[in-house]
């Protein structure tokens, strides 16, 4: 798995003039030379991190924030709420913030949204411009992941007082847009009751930088044979938050990489990875976030394989 291949493009089309089209259109196959390496894993980034470990990391603590990945893109954190914690509202200028609930209950309040109280299992999504706050209204400390914009500091609505970041300084400024859910995007859904409901895969937080889609799989007996390995992305980490049964996922170097219901699990730029349900265990839902997705997105898989997943 760590040579040079010959990778075939799943987004590609054929011709001079057809590769000028838009970047989201499919056509035919091409044989390609793509450049591949395994970039290692640094700072928090793991090929798999365990929710388990976390809670028992913080246990006694009913208010923590623990980084778990943090890419070119995303900043992902584990954090719990204790009871009747507020956090202060915020937004992000042009990107979005999203999430999922993995224990306990929380009420988010969005701009321009009826407020939910978001349980067990609960997926959320904040548009870019929407300040967004989060309040512990159970009895019970909530623990969720949450993704936000690497490399960026929050907004704050006038009301608010900002909480000072070094190196920045704040300064009240006026905006004139404001953000909003276009097709494919909600603030909120209950994927419990979406899963029971037969929900199929769907995309869930979708724009030209963010995209974070439920990938639900049908159970298997056994794993796919060694030799096929999946695909792989240039420049991007794939990673996945597990929020339904058990994700057994081939990462190149580190062969399977197995995470339960909470854990998250990373890719690396280029590394290659396949992912299906662990065998025998049932079905399993993973919640994909890749950059890029919606302009069009390469995978490259093996010339001695079908393109898989």
């Amino acid at each position: 798995m760590r040579s040079l291949v010959l990778g075939l493009v799943a987004l590609a089309l054929g011709t001079t003039s057809v590769l000028a089209q838009a970047g989201g259109e499919k056509g035919p196959e091409r044989t390609v030379w793509a450049a591949h390496k395994d970039t290692p894993y640094t700072g928090v980034n793991k090929p798999v991190t365990h929710v388990a470990d976390i809670l028992k990391a913080h246990q006694g603590k009913q208010s923590w924030d623990q980084p778990v990945m943090l890419t070119r893109d995303y900043d992902g954190h584990y954090i719990s709420m204790a009871p009747g914690e507020k956090t202060k509202c915020q937004f992000y200028a042009d990107d979005r913030v999203f999430g999922w609930i993995h224990s306990g209950q929380v009420k988010i309040t969005i701009d321009g949204q009826q407020p939910v109280t978001a349980t067990k299992g609960y997926l959320f999504d904040v548009a870019p411009r929407l300040a967004y706050c989060m309040e512990n209204t159970g009895t019970e400390p909530v623990v969720f992941y949450r993704s936000t914009p690497a490399g960026q500091v929050p907004s704050y609505p006038e009301n608010e007082t900002p909480t000072p970041v070094a190196g920045y300084h704040y300064d009240k400024a006026k905006i004139t847009s404001t953000g909003g859910y276009e097709a494919g995007n909600q603030p909120s859904l209950d994927f419990n009751a979406y899963a029971a409901g037969g929900g199929k895969s769907r995309d869930f937080a979708m724009d030209g930088h963010t995209s974070a889609h439920i990938i639900r799989a049908g159970a298997i007996t056994k794993l796919p044979p060694d030799t096929s390995w999946g695909h792989f992305h240039e420049n991007m980490v794939e990673a996945w938050v597990v929020i339904e049964g058990q994700l057994d996922v081939l990462v190149t170097g580190y062969g399977i990489v197995h995470g339960e219901t909470g854990d998250v699990i990373q890719a690396n730029d280029t590394r290659w990875h396949r992912a299906t349900c662990a065998p025998n265990t049932g079905s399993c839902t993973r919640l994909a976030m890749t950059p890029r997705l919606k302009e069009g997105q390469v995978h490259y898989f093996q010339t001695d394989q079908p393109p898989g997943n």
